[in-house]
């Protein structure tokens, strides 16, 4: 899983860490920082605006002093946002498109949607923060547009299946801008580090290829099976 992942090459590689964030928690057990809370007390801030999650976080670390909750979702102003929610997925209904949207051609239902309190994340952000992980179905551009913090790890989704975040040329705008290089990929997530903070060996560089070699192969499959399988129900829609 992803989050051992970022935890046990963030510990094989001595990169010490004082202040973890997880943007967009969604069910604490599956937390991307749960490993750096719970195993090596690390502060941390979470941030997650769905009522149902944010009762079940507060219960789940309701003996971890170091844990600080936020129940916001991150966006470009401090206010009301309106979130769809599709299964697991929740995403702001005013972005272009979301995971949800494009994978599964999903549209947005009036009875899908709810309204929570919104942020920007330098209202958050203290400037300490040393690893951050973002996950939020395609706004996680809005929290790095106002990050104060320059941590040394900063994790996020980009990519998944025929999915491409839609702020991604402002993520690597960004990313290259500030001194962030990738370290390595996961079927959803790109993880950049910090110049200075690591080099990366001969391994690193042949999982980073390979990786995307499989990602570029797996969208293209996925384009595949979708052009066919919408394209037939259009065509039987049609001769109904």
């Amino acid at each position: 899983m992803h989050k051992n992942e970022l935890y046990g090459k963030c510990k094989a590689r001595q990169i010490r860490l004082k202040h973890v964030c997880e943007i967009g928690v969604n069910t604490p057990e599956k937390s991307n920082i749960l490993d750096f809370i719970r195993k090596d007390k690390i502060r941390a801030t979470l941030i997650e605006p769905d009522q149902k999650c944010i009762t079940a976080i507060r219960s789940f670390f309701a003996e971890d002093a170091n844990v600080t909750l936020f129940p916001y979702a991150i966006y470009d102003y401090n206010g009301m946002l309106e979130l769809a929610q599709r299964g697991e997925s929740t995403f702001a209904t005013s972005l272009p498109f979301s995971p949800a949207v494009v994978n599964d051609h999903y549209t947005v239902k009036k009875e899908d949607t709810f309204q929570v309190e919104c942020r920007r994340f330098d209202d958050i952000d203290d400037g300490s923060i040393d690893l951050l992980s973002i996950d939020t179905e395609g706004c996680e551009w809005y929290a790095l547009k106002y990050l104060k913090s320059r941590p040394q790890i900063i994790s996020l989704e980009t990519h998944g299946k025929e999915y491409s975040n839609p702020y991604l040329t402002e993520i690597l705008g960004w990313m290259e801008q500030n001194g962030y290089k990738r370290w390595f990929i996961t079927k959803s997530d790109s993880v950049f580090y910090k110049d200075g903070v690591l080099v990366p060996d001969a391994e690193d560089l042949r999982q980073l290829r390979k990786m995307d070699r499989y990602i570029k192969f797996r969208k293209f499959r996925k384009k595949l099976v979708n052009s066919f399988k919408f394209g037939k129900k259009t065509t039987q829609t049609g001769k109904g």
